[in-house]
This record gives structure tokens, C-alpha cells and sequence, in this order.
């Protein structure tokens, strides 16, 4: 029986927080269906609120959403301003304080301003407010406002998630998995991942996965894993749709479902996951719930061999392929291919310019 080897070997912080790496043209002009749940009705959720953006409608009398909450999501950004900070003044509203933050720290109606945005935040933090802990966590890590200090956002986090903060509860979890900021510990990091997972967050949802399936800080429980898989899945994490495409595949803890596993790997593919190019290559060359398209396999290959996925088996499928086959694959590819080249050298810019710690 033919099966897909897992994606997931061990769980890294660094795998977890890199972003995928989206192809050109094809995933803006091709994007596929978003694949149906085989077993329930569940409706695809939208990824994580923005990270210093107020994860709950600012209410005036518990009831009626505030019009400067309701102005910020229309986009009146300026009017969203003047009615946030007079209610800020007023009545000393923290969640307002919080709006006022982030046009500032944004620059939306404002001149972009850190300083300002900071002063905000730290009104509304002082006052309790989650979100405003949370960006200002998110600003000692990023060294705005300031110099960075991995120290003091850890403990913003920690405070943040106290407070119920989703994604602060997700950003502590992994360092704890890190273990330099805290000492290592996966159970602590299974804890708060299932907090944020709970209310929503895929990355959280993959990541708590990633450690039932590993047995770290939880029993090990396949079947748990493929659950949060799905769940992360359904609201487009990548990674998540290539573990829980390898589980519809192979039948494993899941009803077996080829098609439908294509569909996820085709999805995570067009959004610039390796991996998931590699198992789609895989099941067109071998017609494997889909018709063989042996030109797509082998662009989806090459590309996948530019990101720096080994595969000895499809390098001698494209290797045997007819001349006219071959050059196809090659120019369907060479766009995807290019970009890698280009983020990779970006990237090596970057890390030879990046000031070296001791």
C-alpha cells in the first residue's frame, strides 16, 4: 500500500514561527477550493486577530458596540482617533487607550509613532487591559520604543495570558519550547497552547498537535493529533493541512480519503510549503487520488528541490522524463524557483548583516 512518510520529525521553534513562503503568480491566480471536512459540517475559522489589534468589540454600555471600534473596522481611521481618545480622557476606558495605541502604532489617521503608541498601551495596561500587554510585549521584542528585551516581553506575555490573551499564551508556549528565555518545559507549553488552541488559533491548534503526536508534555495520542490537525487545517495553516493530508492519505486515525488529502497538499503547496509540494509531486506522478499529470509532478518537484526537500525517488522520475515533458516542468517551475533563490539570498543578506551577539 502506498503511504507518505510524515512531515513532522521534531518539533523546532524556528519551524513554527517561519512564514510560508508564497509562490508568485499561481497562488494568487490559481487558489484552490478550500477542502471539506469528511466528517463534519465545520465551518473553515479565520486566522488569529493581528497581534496588537483589540481581539474583542470595545462596548460603550455593555451592550452596542462602541462607534470608535466600529469606525477602526470601516477604516475611518481618523474618526476612529477622535472618539477613542475622548473616551479615553473621559472615562478612562482602557480598551480605547488600547485603539489609540495601535493607530499610533500603526499609523492609521495618525503620523506612525512608537513612542506614542507605547504611552497609550501602557495607560491601558496599567488598567488590565490584555491586548495592551500584549503589544507591548510585542514591541520589547521587536525593540520598539526601545531596546529589546526578550527578558521583559516574556513576562508581558506571561502577564497577557494570565489575562485569557490568546496569542500571548501561544508566544509564551513556544518559549518554553525554546528553553532559553525559561527553562524547557513542553507540559507548561502543552498548557498554554491548549488556552489559545481552545479559543481558535491554528498555529496553536498545529502546534498542540505537533506535541500529542510527539508525546512532549502530553501522552502521546495520535488521534488527538489528526484532530487538531483538522481543526488547524480547516482555517489554511499550511502545515497543519500537509500533517493532516498525510493522515487522509494513509488512513491513519481518519476516514482514508486520497482526493481529499490531494486538496490539502495542493492548498499548502500554492502556499509555498516544501513539503507539501514534495507529497503533491508525489501522488501526481503516481495517479494517487488524482488523475498522473506527470509535468505537474515534476514542476511541483523541482520547486520543491529549490526549497531543499530531498527526494531521491522523484529526482529519477523527472530525470526519465521525455525532453518536451522536462522543459515544461522546468518553465512552470522557474517562477516558483526564482523567488526561492531570491528569498534565499535575501535571507543570507540578512543573517551576514544581522550584528553577531556574544
Amino acid at each position: 500500500m502506498n503511504r507518505l512518510a510524515s512531515a513532522t520529525t521534531a518539533l523546532a521553534l524556528a519551524a513554527l514561527l517561519a512564514p510560508p513562503l508564497t509562490g508568485p503568480a499561481e497562488a494568487q491566480s490559481q487558489p484552490a477550493a478550500a477542502p471539506q471536512h469528511p466528517q463534519s459540517k465545520l465551518v473553515p475559522r479565520k486566522g488569529s486577530p493581528a497581534a496588537a489589534a483589540p481581539a474583542t468589540p470595545i462596548t460603550s454600555n455593555g451592550n452596542a458596540p462602541d462607534p470608535a471600534f466600529g469606525a477602526f473596522q470601516r477604516g475611518q481611521y481618523v474618526t476612529a482617533f477622535g472618539l477613542a481618545t475622548q473616551r479615553a480622557l473621559d472615562k478612562k476606558d482602557p480598551k480605547s487607550m488600547t485603539l489609540v495605541g495601535e493607530l499610533y502604532s500603526n499609523g492609521l489617521g495618525v503620523p506612525q509613532d512608537d513612542k506614542k503608541a507605547a504611552e497609550w498601551y501602557q495607560l491601558a495596561a496599567a488598567r488590565g487591559d490584555s491586548n495592551a500587554i500584549f503589544a507591548l510585549a510585542m514591541f520589547s521584542l521587536q525593540g520598539r520604543a526601545g531596546p529589546r528585551d526578550r527578558q521583559k516581553s516574556a513576562k508581558l506575555f506571561a502577564d497577557a495570558a494570565k489575562l485569557g490573551h490568546p496569542i500571548a499564551a501561544y508566544d509564551l508556549a513556544l518559549l518554553y519550547i525554546e528553553g532559553q528565555v525559561f527553562p524547557q518545559d513542553f507540559a507548561h507549553a502543552a498548557e498554554l497552547l491548549r488556552v489559545a488552541a481552545n479559543a481558535g488559533n491554528p498555529q496553536a491548534e498545529y502546534a498542540l498537535g505537533t506535541l500529542y503526536k510527539e508525546g512532549r508534555g502530553v501522552p502521546k495520542d495520535v488521534h488527538e493529533a489528526v484532530r487538531l490537525f483538522s481543526l488547524a487545517a480547516l482555517a489554511d495553516q499550511a502545515d497543519a493541512e500537509v500533517e493532516y493530508g498525510i493522515a487522509l492519505f494513509n488512513g491513519d486515525n481518519v476516514d482514508r480519503n486520497q482526493q481529499l488529502a490531494a486538496a490539502y497538499f495542493r492548498k499548502a503547496a500554492l502556499a509555498g510549503n516544501p513539503i507539501a509540494q514534495d507529497r503533491l509531486a508525489t501522488i501526481l506522478a503516481n495517479g494517487l487520488g488524482v488523475k498522473a499529470n506527470p509535468v505537474e509532478a515534476a514542476k511541483w518537484r523541482l520547486v520543491s528541490k529549490a526549497a531543499g526537500e530531498t527526494d531521491l525517488a522523484l529526482d529519477d522520475f523527472v530525470n526519465k522524463l521525455d525532453p518536451k515533458a522536462r522543459s515544461e516542468a522546468e518553465n512552470a517551475a522557474r517562477p516558483w524557483v526564482d523567488l526561492i533563490k531570491r528569498t534565499l539570498a535575501a535571507n543570507e543578506r540578512a543573517a551576514a548583516a544581522a550584528p553577531t551577539t556574544k
